[in-house]
């Protein structure tokens, strides 16, 4: 009986670290869509109250609301923007905490100009209430470039490195 138990209780654990994995998975696309389509409400839901947030060119900044003042005033310059998450490489710490690498392209649209870039995000994620939220957020921009200097950009960063 109590080998029964114990089974059931792994698959239990198993389960709910499936669970988790999906939960995130969406987090990352309700983010996404979220700041796509100017909806910073539903763009502050995907953050804790704490959270830290930098990225490529801005030092950071804390606070769920400075996070989305941020976010408001660089999307302010942009028309459509299309964030398209590649893969999430996940790393539980406990069953509260997991750490992420999000690798994603993005289309942004910059005065009469598109942009195609490829970013990073190293994450932290924290469950709050039963719900999955980043608690910090590192992007980092690999490239980004007019869609008409794409075709070589990547050859001339390597080139640029040598």
């Amino acid at each position: 009986m109590a080998r029964e138990r114990n089974i059931l209780a792994k698959l239990e654990d198993r389960l709910r670290r499936l669970e988790d994995r999906a939960d995130l998975h969406d987090l990352v696309a309700a983010y996404f869509l979220a700041v796509d389509d100017d909806e910073y409400e539903t763009a502050a839901l995907c953050f804790t109250e704490d959270v830290h947030f930098v990225a490529s060119g801005f030092d950071g900044d804390s606070g769920r609301d400075a996070v989305i003042a941020f976010l408001r005033s660089a999307r302010a310059g942009m028309g459509q923007t299309v964030h398209t998450p590649n893969y999430l490489q996940l790393d539980f710490v406990n069953d509260h905490e997991a750490t992420g690498m999000l690798g994603a392209h993005l289309e942004l649209g910059l005065g009469d100009k598109t942009y195609f870039g490829a970013v990073r995000y190293q994450d932290r994620y924290r469950r709050v209430n039963d719900r999955w939220q980043i608690a910090r957020r590192e992007m980092q921009a690999i490239h980004i470039a007019p869609w008409s200097e794409v075709e070589n950009l990547l050859a001339r960063l390597v080139a640029d490195e040598l």
